[in-house]
Formats: structure tokens, C-alpha cells, sequence
């Protein structure tokens, strides 16, 4: 079980440099763990690519049903004043955007409720500095 951050989720959906890492993350395990947000961020990361590359729209339907089908896969940590008090925290003790921090709650939220590590997976720097400083061994970067 893994906890993934959008931006290691978004190149299982859309062919990107990061594509070929992240689909062997997900092969060595399929536990995923995410927020309640994430369906809205690869939505979002679909949808500029649909606005980018018009001529892509099969490719866009595709991303969608990948998304939908991740979606029914992984385990969703819900919004909640717990969730919401470690957000502020981390947003006043790392350099991080109010969504990533909600992310990094999440994956905190997500680790107390486990007796062994939550690697975090992410493909954006500055998260995956946050996540490393909060205790949890980051995979996605190399």
C-alpha cells in the first residue's frame, strides 16, 4: 500500500515522461491510497491536455476511464477538521500550496491508521521534500 499524490498519478492516465516509473510503482503494488481531491486534480490535468492537444480527444477518453477505474480501486482519505488542522500545520513549517498540503495531510491521516511505513508517491519536488521531512520514504523521484 502506497499513498499517491496527483502528479505520480497523472502519468498513469496521460503518456508523460514519468509514465513508464509510475506504471512499475503500480505493478510492484497496486495499494493505493489517496485524497478526496485527487478525481478533481487528474480531471483538471485531463482537461488542459483536452485544451492543449484537441486532436487528442481519443486519448482524453481514455485518460478518463483510467481515472474512473483507479478511482474504483484505491482508498479515499475523506475531508475532515483533523484533516483540515494538518493542512495549516504543514502549510506554516514547509514551502508547500494549500493543495499539497491537503495531499500531505491526507497522507499523514493515512499513516496513523498503519502499523508499517506509507511510502508516498509524487513526481513534484517540493512535496516530495515535505513528505521526506514528515517521516514518510518518498518513491517517484530519481
Amino acid at each position: 500500500m502506497r499513498y499517491w499524490d496527483s502528479s505520480a498519478l497523472v502519468p498513469l492516465l496521460i503518456a508523460e515522461s514519468g509514465t513508464r516509473a509510475m506504471e512499475a510503482l503500480l505493478a510492484a503494488d497496486a495499494g493505493m491510497v489517496t485524497w478526496w481531491g485527487t478525481p478533481i486534480e487528474c480531471s483538471s490535468a485531463i482537461g488542459r491536455r483536452a485544451r492543449d492537444e484537441p486532436e487528442a480527444d481519443a486519448n482524453v477518453a481514455i485518460a478518463s476511464r483510467k481515472l474512473a477505474a483507479l478511482e474504483a480501486d484505491w482508498a479515499e482519505v475523506s475531508p475532515s477538521e483533523r484533516l483540515r488542522a494538518l493542512a495549516r500545520r504543514l502549510l506554516r513549517v514547509h514551502d508547500l500550496r494549500a493543495a499539497d498540503a491537503l495531499q500531505l495531510a491526507a497522507g499523514l491521516a493515512a499513516l496513523s491508521t498503519r502499523d508499517e511505513p506509507l511510502p508516498f508517491v509524487t513526481l513534484d519536488d517540493r512535496l516530495a521534500l515535505a513528505a521526506s521531512r514528515e517521516g514518510f520514504p518518498v518513491l517517484g523521484l530519481d
